[in-house]
């Protein structure tokens, strides 16, 4: 027995108009993605990031390979984080024939929003082996607070029979 399948036109035309509109999206806001290498596709640029959550403070971890910690300058300006940073050349470019030269140097930044309120003031941050972590407490008005439930005691009062 053959299904007949009913062929709709239009609904492929919708899902065409949909995969460009994405790849279009894409490649505005973040361009860098589609400069390819033909041997490992896609490219990906820019600073790395971790970010987790506890009943306490957020952990912001960023991979930063190359970079100083003197080079680094870490702020939060209300509910925004931004990490500015530089990689320096150690070498000259006049050194040889490159085959590949992918290693970026320059100066950086990445900024995002955070999901909670935090408290800056009270940051920690540690650096190492290129791993960039931050410590940032949570403010008290986000922090999780356990409300205990009391019974309620009922006491009858004896019956007059």
């Amino acid at each position: 027995m053959v299904a007949i399948t009913r062929w709709e036109p239009f609904a492929d035309m919708v899902n065409l108009r949909e995969a460009m509109d994405r790849l279009m999206s894409e490649a505005v806001i973040r361009p860098a993605r589609f400069i390819t290498d033909r041997a490992e596709g896609p490219q990906e640029f820019g600073m790395p990031v971790d970010v987790a959550e506890t009943d306490e403070a957020l952990t912001v971890k960023a991979s930063l390979p190359g970079v100083k910690p003197e080079d680094l300058d870490i702020n939060v300006t209300g509910d925004v984080l931004t990490i500015k940073g530089e990689t320096k050349a150690t070498t000259e470019a006049s050194e040889g024939n490159y085959h590949r030269k992918e290693i970026r140097y320059g100066r950086y930044s990445r900024s995002f929003t955070l999901p909670v309120a935090v408290q800056s003031d009270l940051a920690e941050a540690t650096f190492e082996n290129g791993v960039l972590t931050l410590m940032l407490p949570k403010m008290e008005a986000v922090k999780p607070k356990q409300i205990k439930v009391q019974p309620k005691i009922v006491v009858e009062a004896p019956s007059s029979n």
